[in-house]
Order: C-alpha cells, then structure tokens, then sequence
C-alpha cells in the first residue's frame, strides 16, 4: 500500500522535470534566436515535451522524436533524450535505448554547430547516455523486485487469515459436536428414564402418566433434533474415540510420564457447565503440548478453579529447551481463543516474568431467578 501511494508523488516529480527540461529547451531556443520564441526549435521542444507527457501515445513516438530532434539539434535537446532512454530501460526494452543513443551520436557527429554533442568533449554526451540507460534497468529492476515482494507478502497475508479462518471454523465445529455428545447423551437418559417409568404406567396416577409420556416424547423429538443440525459436523473417525467429558487428571497423569506436573484443583468439575469442563480440558492439553514442544524438562503448574462466578485455569511453565523434534506451531491457540470468546470469556497467552502463562476466565452463566428479575 505505501507504492501505491508513492506513486502520484513520482509521477508529480516527472512531469515537472519535463516540464523543466522543455522550459530550458525554449530558452536555448530563444537565444540562439536572438531572442525570439517562435522558432521552428521552439516547436520541437514543445513536441518532444508533450510526447514525453502523454501516456496514451504508442512507446515509440518520445524516444524517436526526442532522439530527431537531438541529433539535429545537440546538447539542449539531450535532456529530454536521456528521460526517453531512461523510460526504455525501465521498461525493459535496453536494445531499443541503446540504439536510440548510437543513432542520435552518430547523426549528430557532422554537426559543426556550437550546441553538438562532440563539444567540448568529443565523448562526453556518450557518459550521460550510458548513466541513463543504466539508471533506467536499476530503477525497473527495482520496480519489479518491489511488486513481486508487495505480491507474496500479500499473498502470505491472505494465507495466513484463511489458515486462522480455518482454525477457527475447525474449532467451532468441535466444540458443537461435543457439544452434540454431551447433549445427547443426557437426553437419551432422559428419554431412557422417562420410557422405563412410562412402562409401569399402570400403578401411576393418570396425570403423571401423562406427563412422562410428554417428557418421553419431547426428550426424543428434542434429541432428533439435536442430531439433524449438528450431527453433520461430527467427523468419521471420530465417533468413537472421543469420551463425552474428559477428566484433566488422566490428561495430567499422562503428562507426567514425560513432564513434572503440579495439579492444583478448586471446587468440583460438578460445579461449572458442561461447555467450561470442554474448555478447561482443551487449555489443561493446550498448555502441557506448548511446554513440551517449546520448554522441555520445565516444570508446569496447573491451577483450576470451578467454582462460581467464574471457571479459572492458569498454565504456567518455567523457561527450557525446545525439543530436537518439535513441529512448527500451529493455530491451538487461535482456536482456544475462538473457544472461550464463544463462551463470553477471555484467554491471555505470553510471557510472565520468566516464565510462560496461559490463562483463562470463563464467567457462569446466572442462574434462572436471577435472569428473571433481571428483565
């Protein structure tokens, strides 16, 4: 973005040096007119100026007009000369530069007039062409090598956001179908219970017969339901190999095989919602995966806490060596983050003090009498 807006300032600057460059033409002009300004001279200043000027024309009318009129006239016409050649070579045609320069030497070496290009030096003029066609291939060059960067940085950017794009959707779907776990199996039980209780409806009264055989039929539509929209995020080969509500202190227990772990736990699991246990377990393996690959050998503190208003986890590992075979980080924490923003909750990730923390808070979610007398 910042060519982009350099540009206008460049093209700015060009045409005022033409504009410069035609104005000292005229004014070579006028004096070998004896003052005069309208002289044919002055008409072919003006000329080479304007087809310097104008885009629109075919790329060959300003070096063929300015190198006539150079080979004709000499030294005030050279300037606007070398813009033209400069123009080829950043345009990537140099044969088409250097030919110019050859030609309008050779033309202009019969020349006997004071303004000649062989004067005073006889190969002074072939200097400032050469500088202006190299000149020209550097700043083309330079040009390109600045568009294909700006191109792949570009292009890693967008990379880069539908990688994040994907980690996030990824998440969002675990999370729905574990949610999708969770919801289904306690609606199953329901609707187990409920069936099992509406079997014996014959030694209960009639009205709370008829309310099991509701709850049995609402449970099981309910979890119908629950399936037909959510049941399409669950992946193939993970139906049966995902437990339902995966408990920290296995995750923890098989840490420890490899890592020095301290488990420090507040409250009950029982206490918070099904979706902070989720949570809490992905940012418990989260941390321990992140301590593993980037500080190994360091020990990691583990503090939850369940407890109400809010669902609290902190990992916290000192400073180590990164493993020999660690893989390159991924997205883990753009997905936890989409996972506890879900939530309504916020994650922290960084240094703290020598050491790395991640932390999370989830709030509770209030409970009914006080959503009630709320609104």
């Amino acid at each position: 973005m910042r060519r982009r807006e350099d540009l206008p300032w460049a093209a700015y600057g060009r045409r005022a040096l033409i504009l410069v460059l035609v104005l000292n033409a005229v004014q070579s002009a006028s004096v070998g007119a004896d003052g005069a300004y309208l002289t044919w001279r002055t008409a072919v200043a003006l000329l080479c100026g304007a087809a310097l000027l104008v885009r629109r024309l075919p790329w060959l009318v300003a070096p063929v007009s300015t190198t006539v009129a150079t080979g004709a006239w000499g030294w005030p016409m050279l300037p606007l000369l070398l813009v033209a050649l400069f123009d080829l070579a950043a345009r990537r045609r140099p044969a088409w530069a250097v030919c110019c320069g050859v030609a309008v030497m050779v033309a202009n070496s019969s020349s006997l007039e004071p303004d000649s290009l062989w004067r005073p030096q006889q190969y002074g003029s072939t200097l400032f062409l050469l500088l202006a066609v190299v000149g020209g291939l550097w700043v083309g060059s330079r040009h390109r090598l600045v568009g294909l960067l700006n191109s792949q940085v570009e292009r890693l950017r967008v990379e880069r956001e539908l990688r994040e794009e994907a980690a996030r959707a990824a998440e969002r779907s675990r999370v729905a179908a574990e949610m999708h776990d969770v919801l289904a199996h306690r609606l199953s039980l329901v609707a187990l219970h409920s069936g099992v209780l509406a079997t014996k409806s014959d030694a209960l009264p009639e009205p709370v017969a008829e309310r099991l055989a509701l709850l049995r039929t609402t449970s099981t539509q309910a979890l119908a339901d629950l399936r037909d929209v959510l049941g399409a995020l669950h992946t193939p080969d993970a139906a049966g190999t995902a437990p339902v509500l995966r408990d920290v202190r296995e995750l923890v227990a098989q840490a420890r095989q490899s890592q020095h772990v301290e488990l420090d736990v507040e409250g009950r699991a029982e206490e918070a919602p099904a979706a902070h246990r989720l949570a809490v377990y992905r940012l418990v393996q989260e941390g321990l995966t992140n301590a593993r690959k980037h500080a190994a050998g360091s020990p990691v503190h583990i503090r939850l806490d369940y407890r109400p208003p809010d669902t609290t986890v902190e990992v916290v590992n000192g400073p180590g060596t990164p493993a020999a075979l660690a893989e390159p980080s991924g997205f883990g924490l753009v997905g936890l983050r989409e996972r506890v923003s879900a939530l309504g909750g916020e994650l922290s990730a960084g240094p703290h003090g020598s050491d790395w923390r991640l932390a999370a808070r989830i709030a509770h979610p209030a409970p009914d009498g006080q959503e009630s007398s709320r609104t």
